[in-house]
């Protein structure tokens, strides 16, 4: 999905002036979604003076959100993500895409299971709720017991506000990448074995929220499930 851009951060007075225009157009807006894909990365003063510039503009804000990754929640300190809830960022969306060291080794997530984990039970601490995604058919057909098996180990482990599942879907720009990375013969899940990992990881025993759901036709450009490298 960002593949073709590179990670910079805007300068606050450029996002100040965006917060201006924004709010302008919608000055009874009351939730706001930091884009774009990295937005905890930013230096946790830099959030405050945007989550303070919000506030003063959008007089019914009443919740603030952004992506997350277990680097950048590790990165931070409980004493400044507590700051940053004070101040109205409340829900983290976070890629969690599978509960199995192997195959989030395998697709280079940078994350295992007992580091995602810790990071989700730190946000909890921190009161910050948590919306996290998991990607069905990732581990193929080879590791799609252990897939789910594992992944449901994790949500039994961490704290989880909202989860819902997104479809593996493989653009063909990065299919020789993911395969490679892969390393080993990857067959894909059709419709039904899909359906059947969804049921799976339904019944394993973590709290269902109305989130749940599995989208029909995932598109990477609309949906980032492409993103099985992050």
């Amino acid at each position: 999905m960002y593949r073709s851009k590179q990670y910079t951060e805007r300068t606050l007075v450029e996002v100040i002036h965006n917060i201006h225009l924004a709010t302008a157009l919608s000055p009874n807006a009351h939730r706001v979604f930091l884009a774009d894909g990295d937005a905890l990365a930013l230096p946790t003063e830099h959030l405050l003076v945007i989550l303070n510039e919000l506030d003063k503009k959008l007089p019914r804000l009443a919740r603030v959100s952004c992506y997350a990754t277990p680097g950048n929640l590790q990165r931070k300190s409980n004493a400044e993500l507590k700051l940053l809830q004070q101040h109205k960022l409340s829900l983290l969306y976070i890629g969690v895409e599978s509960g199995s060291d192997l195959i989030l080794k395998k697709v280079t997530k940078g994350a295992t299971q007992r580091r995602i984990a810790e990071v989700l039970n730190k946000a909890y601490e921190c009161e910050l709720k948590v919306s996290a995604t998991v990607i069905l058919g990732l581990g193929g057909h080879t590791h799609s017991r252990e897939h789910i098996e594992e992944t449901i180990t994790l949500l039994n482990s961490a704290a989880v506000t909202y989860l819902s599942t997104l479809q593996l879907y493989l653009d063909d720009s990065i299919k020789a990448e993911f395969y490679k990375k892969f390393n080993e013969p990857f067959i894909s899940l059709d419709d039904l074995a899909i359906l059947e990992e969804q049921t799976r990881l339904i019944a394993g025993r973590f709290k269902s929220s109305p989130a749940n759901h599995i989208p029909l036709k995932p598109c990477l450009q609309r949906t980032g499930t492409g993103r099985q490298s992050a």
